[in-house]
């Protein structure tokens, strides 16, 4: 699997980073493992997962296959800090002491003395910017962080933690951000503000919760997200939306491919992207998103889409 630099650190990234939201909850442990295993037999070496992740499941699911499946300095770890969801309720604490607390108790489960990348979860106008960025600075001087980013910063928020940074000398090198053919917004502002800064972007829901793989293109499964819950992919699933997935699933048709490798193969491509975070419930699907690491969208297929999408 191509391994690509994040902007322009010394950091490098598998292109298909292994998310592990569902782990511990949708995704049973012995799944995790079978997914990790083939992940790492594929060539990934990147695992992304964040600290309310499974209301810290995920973490410890993590630190255990880390001794039983691959060695810990094997792989390069992605973690977050500043949501948590321990009473129930989705909260943003982007505090210094919440941060530092979140990353030291990661560490914990994760059975590791340090991450590659820790990331600010989210933006909140709470506490000051300067306090937020004062915790991946001491993550990095204390070597808890080996570098460090933030996640669905808008270009303006991005651009103004990386000059901060700069001050105290640490570089912000990531931006985590929903990116896919169906959730282009990243264009406007974010993407141009990452290819100025040197900073590399991951993107999350790359395949826009499923909605690009074309299973829902004609119904919706009984046994699929969509059914279970169905808010969550409501604003994939209207007329704009089904004309991307048609077009994806036609230049599959005409590649030999799946509509999700097309997806990938396209976002990957993308300036600025160093790596698309891809999730799955099962090891097929797994496997299946993976044999986009070799897929070269042509120029042609590649315009198309960016007009039927844009």
């Amino acid at each position: 699997m191509r391994s690509l630099p994040l902007g322009r650190s010394g950091l490098r990234v598998s292109a298909l980073t292994l998310g592990t939201l569902g782990w511990g909850t949708d995704v049973e442990p012995e799944t995790a493992r079978e997914q990790l295993e083939a992940y790492v037999a594929g060539g990934g070496h990147t695992l992304d997962t964040a600290h309310g992740y499974g209301l810290g499941e995920t973490e410890q699911i993590i630190g255990d296959l880390t001794r039983e499946v691959v060695d810990r300095d094997d792989l390069t770890i992605i973690t977050k800090a500043g949501i948590s969801r321990t009473t129930g309720d989705r909260v943003v604490d982007t505090s210094r002491g919440t941060l530092m607390r979140q990353l030291d108790l990661s560490l914990e489960r994760m059975r590791t003395s340090y991450v590659d990348l820790w990331l600010v979860h989210t933006w909140s106008d709470e506490p000051a910017l300067e306090e937020t960025l004062s915790a991946l600075e001491w993550a990095v001087s204390t070597g808890r962080a080996r570098y460090v980013g933030v996640s669905n910063y808008q270009g303006w928020q991005m651009t103004r933690a990386h000059a901060l940074l700069q001050q105290a000398r640490v570089s912000l090198v990531a931006n985590e951000i929903e990116y896919s053919l169906l959730r282009r917004e990243a264009e406007q502002e974010v993407c141009p503000a990452a290819a100025h800064l040197g900073v590399g972007l991951l993107a999350w829901s790359p395949l826009a919760r499923g909605a690009l793989t074309g299973k829902y293109r004609h119904n919706v499964p009984a046994d699929s997200r969509a059914a279970q819950r169905p808010s969550l992919l409501e604003p994939y699933l209207d007329d704009h939306s089904r004309a991307v997935v048609e077009a994806v699933s036609t230049a599959a048709d005409g590649l030999g491919v799946t509509p999700a490798e097309v997806a990938l193969g396209w976002l990957t491509a993308r300036p600025s992207v160093a790596a698309a975070v891809i999730g799955a419930r099962t090891v097929t699907q797994l496997r299946s998103a993976l044999k986009a690491v070799d897929l070269v969208v042509p120029d042609q297929v590649t315009q198309a889409l960016d007009e039927v999408s844009g």
